[in-house]
């Protein structure tokens, strides 16, 4: 009986191998590799889809050629939108007609000049007397000729006469002395401001046949008292002295033209006055 077990089994040293199943692995991974890939290509498509499409369909839209900012960013926040045909604004400059630095300052400098020179007229006018009261002076001035002294004799001192440019006498007399028409005649001219005269009046007069101008200049401001167009009588109180227009102090400024040609006053009035 122990012989049949013995010699019926076999020890493992003598037993067959058995082959190793490899092929069955080696089909496996063959197979897993491509699928692998196949995955990884389809995330990488998925992936570009998703950032390509989204862009695709924004940047092929059309945008309304009539549409406001706020339209296109109702329907897309991040788009910008910029007018193709943009015109600036024109800028309103209002009253100022300078454009360079230099206009600017020469603008500035006119106007800063006018405004000094209304405000030293503005002083010399609120510097002297406005009213004056006639009653307290003679109307007419003392004499019974046809021709007068424009000022009262005595109240005033001879200054310099015709010559280098100057066409009158200087007749020096205190502030609001009384200024008289040496003639009947017609007022031509009466202002606060004539050239150079400053306050004055012209009168236009018929003396001896002959035409005679006259002219008073350098008055107070405020002072006249006649009106262009106006008649006066010889010796009527026309204004009052003072010191306007181109003068360094108070006197009349005298004028005579005889026959449109200019005569010495002083001489004139002691060879006519009465």
């Amino acid at each position: 009986m122990a012989l049949d077990i013995e010699s019926t089994t076999t020890t493992p040293e003598k037993l067959p191998k058995r082959p190793l199943a490899v092929a069955p692995r080696n089909a496996a991974r063959k197979m897993i590799k491509p699928m692998r890939s196949i995955a990884i290509f389809g995330a990488v498509g998925v992936l570009v889809a998703g950032i390509a499409l989204p862009s695709f369909a924004s940047s092929g839209a059309p945008v309304d050629a009539t549409a406001t900012l706020q339209q296109v960013a109702f329907d897309d926040a991040q788009s910008l939108v910029v007018a193709s045909q943009a015109t600036a604004a024109p800028l309103d400059r209002g009253t100022y007609t300078a454009t360079t630095p230099e206009e600017i300052a020469e603008k500035k400098e006119k106007e800063a000049a006018a405004a000094r020179a209304a405000a030293a007229a503005a002083a010399s006018v609120a510097s002297t007397p406005r009213n004056f009261n006639p009653g307290n002076y003679e109307l007419v001035s003392p004499g019974s000729g046809e021709v007068r002294y424009p000022l009262p004799q005595g109240s005033y001192n001879q200054g310099r006469t015709i010559g280098g440019g100057h066409n009158g006498v200087d007749m020096l007399a205190p502030q609001g002395t009384p200024i008289y028409s040496t003639a009947a005649g017609v007022v031509r001219a009466s202002a606060e401001s004539i050239g150079g005269y400053g306050v004055a009046v012209m009168i236009d007069h018929v003396v001896g046949g002959q035409s005679v101008s006259t002219t008073y200049g350098h008055m107070t401001y405020g002072s006249r008292q006649v009106q262009a167009g106006q008649s006066v009588g010889a010796g009527q109180l026309i204004g009052f002295v003072g010191s306007t227009g181109r003068s360094t102090a108070n006197h009349l400024h005298f004028e005579v033209w005889y026959g449109g040609s200019l005569v010495e006053p002083y001489s004139w009035l002691a060879a006519n006055a009465g």
